[in-house]
């Protein structure tokens, strides 16, 4: 780890929106998140979140939200808990954990939706994309009755696997389109068509290489 990774790692540690459990136990906040942000209203994760720049991003568009970064990678989730700081943006927080321990973090029923922006598409080991049946069970254990879980990628591999998946298990799908921003549904309304736009790191180098942005919105209730 360079100089300024280990430097903002050991920053972020002090933020007072940034939280590491210890993986493979029970996290003090578990079904107690509403009381670090000191209200009832619902609560969304952002899983791989990177440098967090969707979940401060949403966080922005819904103050009457929620928002939860989750990654490994401190020294990156660094970059939107300083700019959620710093631009006093309450409603959001990071979490350090490793995806596969999601579970030891979250409760049962205490979470609203979940996006997945980017996720590895792990081309040779299907069972650990995020949208396999190992990971999707975790979700449907925090997930509130209805909720939602988002996808968004420019992985044709990721994409195909997660529509046969919605197929395959009886998923609810509400919104899915292989080309997002030429294809951009008019069943959506204009707050989400906005949310869509907003772009992580990733994303845009993505885009400025041509890749083709898709996008799905279902139920796995």
């Amino acid at each position: 780890m360079g100089k300024d990774k280990l430097r903002r790692f050991a920053a972020v540690k002090d933020f007072s929106n940034f939280f590491e459990p210890t993986i493979g136990e029970e996290f003090e906040l578990k079904g107690r998140w509403k009381e670090h942000f000191g209200n009832d209203n619902p609560i969304v994760l952002e899983l791989g979140c990177g440098k967090g720049e969707y979940a401060v991003g949403l966080a922005k568009h819904f103050p009457n939200k929620n928002f939860i970064g989750v990654d490994i990678k401190g020294s990156r989730m660094y970059i939107g808990a300083k700019e959620a700081l710093e631009n006093d943006i309450p409603n959001v927080a990071f979490c350090r954990t490793k995806i596969d321990f999601i579970l030891d973090s979250f409760a049962e029923n205490e979470i609203d939706e979940i996006w997945l922006t980017f996720s590895d598409p792990q081309p040779k080991k299907p069972r650990k994309r995020l949208t396999s049946p190992i990971f999707v069970e975790r979700y449907r254990k925090i997930l509130k009755d209805g909720g939602l879980v988002h996808l968004k990628t420019d992985s044709d591999i990721l994409f195909e696997y997660t529509t046969e998946e919605i197929e395959d298990k009886k998923y609810k799908p509400v919104v899915v389109t292989w080309d997002l921003y030429n294809e951009m549904s008019t069943d959506l309304d204009e707050v989400t068509k906005d949310i869509l736009h907003i772009k992580t790191h990733y994303e845009k180098l993505f885009t400025a290489k041509g890749s083709i942005i898709k996008y799905a919105k279902f139920h796995i209730h």
